[in-house]
């Protein structure tokens, strides 16, 4: 008598559920929703955190190039020494000269025995321009520095989510918006206004510095910053300088409650 062996059931069909599920996307809408009204808040809202007033500034720079004249070094310390005075000292950073080497100042302020602190000036290579800078102040919505070359550059100023303010201090810088069939020319004493999100062909002629205010999100400019270094100049201690810069003043200033 044969045996008939009982048929094995046939496998359940695997169901394969799309990672897209409706609660899927409605969460990272939402999430998206949220992360866009708040830039937006905070956008509106920072200028709350500046403690630099453009004006106060242009009105410094005048200051000084009125007492100094040419003197750049002399200009340069008159500014740092007024900011170390008007402003806490976490929020301005002020050893632009070796302090191994004093400077020598006469009652008139004017300077002598001028020594680059080397560990505090560092190169900037940004738009195709090169100079070099000292960064008075940094934190997540101003920066506030010493930039020039005494050789001339001329570069890419950026498109930027911040507003930035060249006070000239020495020289002449020149720009030019696209299309433009004449040159804006901004001698000593004056500011080169730049708007947020607009972008202008610069030089300056024959060399040059000035005090540069940036007002806005200031870590969103850190790569136009760093973008020459890393695919042309290959500098790496350059780089590093400037991160170590940068970061120290951010990270100080918020641990003082200033963004």
């Amino acid at each position: 008598m044969s045996q008939h062996k009982p048929k094995k059931a046939a496998p359940a069909p695997i169901k394969l559920q799309s990672r897209f599920t409706f609660q899927r996307l409605l969460t990272g809408a939402s999430l998206v929703a949220f992360f866009a009204v708040a830039c937006t808040v905070l956008d509106a809202i920072k200028s709350r955190w500046y403690i630099f007033d453009p004006p106060r500034m242009h009105a410094l720079c005048k200051e000084a190039i009125a007492q100094h004249g040419n003197d750049t070094v002399s200009i340069i310390n008159h500014i740092v020494s007024t900011l170390s005075e008007s402003y806490p000292s976490y929020a301005i950073n002020t050893p632009f000269s070796d302090p191994t080497s004093p400077l020598s100042i006469t009652a008139e302020g004017t300077v002598s025995g001028y020594t680059p602190n080397e560990a505090e000036w560092v190169w900037n290579n940004a738009g195709g321009a090169m100079g070099h800078m000292f960064i008075i102040h940094a934190s997540i919505t101003e920066y506030l520095i010493i930039f020039g070359t005494p050789l001339g550059t001329e570069g890419h100023t950026g498109r930027h989510t911040a507003d930035d303010y060249f006070h000239i201090l020495s020289g002449e810088q020149w720009a030019a918006k696209a299309g433009a069939l004449e040159m804006e020319r901004y001698p000593a004493g004056s500011v080169h206004h730049l708007p947020r999100g607009q972008v202008k062909q610069y030089k300056f002629h024959e060399g040059g510095f000035a005090l540069e205010l940036a007002q806005g999100w200031i870590p969103l400019m850190l790569p136009f910053g760093f973008a020459d270094g890393l695919s042309s100049t290959m500098d790496l201690p350059t780089l590093w300088q400037t991160t170590y810069l940068t970061g120290r003043e951010m990270i100080g200033n918020l641990l003082h409650g200033k963004i």
